[in-house]
């Protein structure tokens, strides 16, 4: 997530190499005096120079030779989303969606390149896929006691609207005043008993009370996912199954070895160390 918090300033080293040769043009003016384009660049390269320009490198050199596309993207932000939460919409906040794209962009690029050397056997993917769930979206009704949700139970058998029951009843105030909607989740994001019972029905199903630590839930799936053949998801398995098996180390090496192949050069002396070492995270 630090990445992305210095990603506006990427964006403002990205701008300034489009710039013209007149590094002395003002681009801030004051009564005290003005801020040329050469003291910006010279800032910016002494705060975070080294970090950006190794991205912009990376970004060069890997983007040749491997493709990313957007539904890998919003896979990717997906998952970040899920492991993150608040802090990504944060940092979508801080520096707007386009950025943190193309700060995702750049990590598949690199870790597609550390994979590449990286085996997996046809009985790893297939392992993966028996396991693999896919996204169930699902509604509850959440109730300190027993007693309360039999009655509730009870209401719901009888056709009594979920929604409206759930903002009547439900102790969740997150998904109360929504009429229960969880949104979407996969395995791993609920306690293990509401996800078992959760994942055993079908769309449409009202479970009968599930007790957690939290207190009694009455849980509606209200859509699923269709899980795709082996086949269909084989790439993406495989990629899975290897970027599982990745050490940040071996990503680095690998992508080491591709930019010194890449015969880059830097021109601005305070700059030249940047090759060879790894980027700040």
């Amino acid at each position: 997530m630090k990445k992305w918090m210095m990603a506006a300033a990427v964006v403002s080293l990205m701008a300034l190499s489009a710039c013209n040769n007149d590094g002395s043009e003002a681009i801030v003016e004051t009564k005290n005096g003005n801020i040329t384009k050469d003291e910006f660049y010279n800032e910016m390269k002494e705060r975070v120079g080294k970090s950006v320009l190794r991205d912009l490198i990376d970004e060069k050199v890997l983007s040749k030779k491997y493709k990313v596309t957007d539904e890998e993207i919003d896979r990717e932000i997906e998952r970040i989303k899920e492991a993150y939460g608040t802090q990504y919409d944060l940092a979508v906040q801080q520096n707007g969606e386009k950025v943190i794209r193309e700060m995702v962009k750049l990590d598949l690029l690199r870790t597609k390149a550390a994979v590449e050397d990286i085996k997996v056997t046809e009985k790893e993917l297939k392992e993966y896929y028996d396991n693999y769930k896919p996204k169930i979206r699902a509604s509850h009704i959440l109730v300190k006691d027993e007693k309360t949700a039999k009655e509730v139970k009870a209401k719901l058998d009888k056709g009594e609207d979920f929604a409206k029951l759930a903002k009547e009843y439900s102790q969740d105030p997150g998904s109360a005043s929504n009429g229960g909607d969880l949104g979407w989740f996969g395995p791993g994001k609920m306690v293990k008993e509401f996800e078992d019972a959760a994942y055993k029905l079908k769309v449409g199903e009202v479970s009968d009370p599930v007790k957690t630590d939290y207190g009694y839930h009455i849980i509606k799936v209200t859509d699923k996912e269709k899980k795709k053949s082996f086949n269909e998801m084989k790439d993406e398995i495989a990629f899975e199954v290897k970027r599982n098996k990745l050490d940040p180390a071996t990503m680095q090496s690998k992508v080491d070895k591709l930019v010194k192949d890449a015969d880059v050069e830097i021109k601005d002396k305070d700059l030249q160390d940047v090759i060879g070492q790894q980027g700040k995270q």
